[in-house]
């Protein structure tokens, strides 16, 4: 499981069977200080989220896992939004439309 902070949307006019009805969204990692790690990637959001919020995610096996239909081909997808998270004792910024920033 992996923290992003969702970024945007992607509207997709033809999709996989299975995959109709899921919303696909942009997402940035995050390392534990809330800077960008690596790309942004597209996700399938398995939870209610969207622009700005912090959130957690899998990938490979398990990201098709969480969808409602399972085994469908996804590499990632959001399963949980993060309200706070505390890392060796800094706050790691929740849900707010800006960038993560770190709170000691």
């Amino acid at each position: 499981m992996y923290l992003a902070r969702v970024t945007g949307r992607l509207v997709a006019s033809h999709r996989y069977p299975g995959l109709e009805g899921v919303a696909l969204q942009w997402i940035q990692p995050l390392d534990e200080d809330g800077a960008h790690l690596g790309e942004a990637l597209v996700a399938c959001a398995a939870v209610n989220s969207g622009p700005g919020d912090l959130v957690h995610y899998v990938d490979g096996r398990e990201a098709a896992l969480a969808c409602p239909e399972t085994f469908v081909p996804v590499d990632a997808a959001i399963t949980g939004v993060v309200e706070q998270a505390t890392v060796l004792g800094a706050e790691l910024a929740g849900n707010s439309a800006g960038n993560s920033k770190v709170r000691t």
